[in-house]
């Protein structure tokens, strides 16, 4: 049994695929699709896959004062923080992200809501 659900999913090369599908699926959506205009998708694939294999325990680490910084200028919202993470956990089952793992993800993400949300 691995360590952890990084190792359990099959580490960087399935988060990638996972990450690319669920900007595919945000940039879809009418609720967050227009936080993605003018953004250089492809750097950010890569920061986001590096993001969820740290949550996953993977080798990646990133702090709260980055997360904040990378997000201030957003102004996302509440809502469309809950919009990002319901259509995550959608692009995890997809995936085959079993529910209690699903769980952790989200919970990890909850966590960060402070540091993502606008005050």
């Amino acid at each position: 049994m691995s360590d952890t659900l990084y190792d359990k999913y099959g580490g960087f090369a399935v988060i990638s695929r996972v990450v690319m599908d669920f900007y595919d699926r945000l940039l879809d959506s009418e609720t967050v699709g227009d936080y993605f205009e003018d953004t250089d998708m492809k750097r950010l694939i890569d920061h986001q896959t590096k993001f969820i294999a740290y949550l996953l325990g993977g080798p990646a680490e990133y702090t709260g004062d980055r997360l904040a910084q990378l997000h201030a200028h957003l102004k996302i919202g509440g809502p469309d923080f809950d919009e990002m993470k319901t259509i995550l956990d959608q692009t995890l089952e997809t995936h085959g992200f079993e529910a209690d793992d699903r769980g952790t993800v989200m919970a990890e993400i909850e966590a960060r809501r402070g540091l993502i949300v606008a005050g």
